[in-house]
């Protein structure tokens, strides 16, 4: 069965007038940091957070691809094979978004500093005197940071592009032939286990919590992993749904849709579950040093993210996708992962610009043009990995199994 995609006119000019937006947008931020009469310490925070932000949140998102082949390939799951093209050409790219962090980390960390000398979002990189600084030394410095970096980015990368030429190997071997099949499960354990020690622990903490060096929860990884999990998911519904629209992926069917549908609700309530105790447990504590972070994105200026967040990626999730028909509503579960990702997007937004911008947060026209060039660079680079090959992983050892799938 050949099943090949064949880029629409309409996204081929979407994904390239999303990454002009970007480019311009980029391009007059810098305008605007050289040329600026009045540009302060905060717009050249706001700068580069922003890249910072975008780049990670889109890094961890697509690696998120990655580690549902790797889970479902070790549980010798079937349900995802219909659709496997899709997380594999996701997960494919996680290169490209995680070169662009790469650059964006080196020239923050190398070159951002206020008209004082310091580094406002990375506070680390100029310590000071700052004692509680000084003792995090030993982990928090430019060595620690950019080789966990460069070894989490690239064995995502690597292990996600083997995942996707596995796959295509798996089509010209002979029939029912398991050599390939048992080279990916092996990858897969070892991808797991690098997984674990990166996004599930040591990297939120380095590109995230280490931008309010002061505070730190033990829980905050978790938290993170299930920020970007569910915004994965949505993703990769996002693109089955808009296939089927373009009469591709025959195979999958509601079953299958049903399936992303009860990831979406259920990785939402766990990342509510791990959001609510992570805050609970140091509201209760009442420690100054725990809940100034909780503070000033509840009960200062970033309250409304704050509380938006909350409906967002909870109450909505709760109220429309909980019942078992809005779960097989083509219509819906695209409207909730749409709604889900801008909601994760502002998780993250929240995570990070508290710190480096006090008070002082937008959301205006840098914000909306640099996140629209990183949409169209996902836009642009997944559907042209995916005209590369046939959509049906045709040999795969578990194709029958998919076709048959209940949910």
């Amino acid at each position: 069965m050949n099943d090949r995609f064949e880029i629409p006119a309409r996204l081929r000019n979407t994904s390239l007038a999303f990454i002009a937006v970007g480019i311009l947008t980029l391009i007059g931020g810098i305008a605007c940091l050289l040329m600026g009469q009045h540009t302060t310490d905060v717009d050249r925070a706001r700068f580069w957070a922003v890249l910072l932000h975008d780049s990670v949140f889109f890094t961890v998102i697509t690696a998120v691809s990655v580690f549902i082949q790797a889970a479902v390939t070790l549980a010798q799951g079937s349900w995802i094979v219909a659709y496997r093209r899709v997380p594999e050409a996701i997960g494919a790219n996680v290169w490209v978004f995680g070169s662009i962090f790469f650059v964006v980390a080196l020239l923050i960390v190398f070159t951002f500093r206020d008209a004082h000398g310091v580094n406002t979002i990375y506070k680390w990189v100029t310590p000071g005197n700052d004692k509680i600084l000084l003792g995090k030394k030993v982990f928090l410095n430019p060595a620690v940071y950019f080789g966990f970096s460069l070894f989490a980015i690239g064995a995502w990368s690597l292990i996600g592009r083997k995942f996707r030429a596995f796959s295509i190997a798996q089509e010209s071997a002979p029939k029912n032939d398991t050599k390939i099949y048992w080279k990916v499960f092996r990858l897969s354990s070892i991808f797991i286990l690098i997984y674990a020690l990166t996004q599930m622990s040591v990297t939120p903490w380095l590109w995230i919590m280490s931008v309010q060096a002061h505070w730190y929860s033990t829980m905050f990884s978790w938290y993170n992993w299930a920020s970007a999990f569910v915004s994965g998911m949505s993703l990769i519904l996002l693109w089955v749904v808009y296939l089927k629209n373009q009469g591709n992926l025959q195979l999958v069917t509601t079953e299958h849709m049903h399936d992303l549908g009860k990831f979406m609700f259920a990785f939402s309530i766990f990342w509510t579950y791990v959001w609510f105790a992570q805050y609970m447990l140091q509201w209760y504590a009442n420690i100054p040093d725990e809940t100034q972070y909780f503070k000033m994105r509840q009960q200062g200026p970033y309250s409304v993210i704050f509380y938006a967040n909350f409906i967002i990626n909870f109450c909505m999730p709760i109220l429309i996708i909980m019942s078992r028909p809005s779960k097989r509503n083509y219509f819906t579960l695209t409207f909730m992962a749409m709604i889900l990702i801008f909601g994760h997007w502002l998780d993250f937004y929240q995570m990070i610009m508290p710190g480096p911008l006090g008070a002082n947060w937008h959301i205006n026209w840098y914000e909306i043009g640099i996140f629209m060039g990183f949409v169209g660079i996902l836009i642009f680079t997944v559907s042209r990995t995916l005209t590369q090959s046939s959509l049906v992983p045709n040999n795969n050892l578990l194709l029958k199994e998919t076709v048959v799938h209940l949910s």
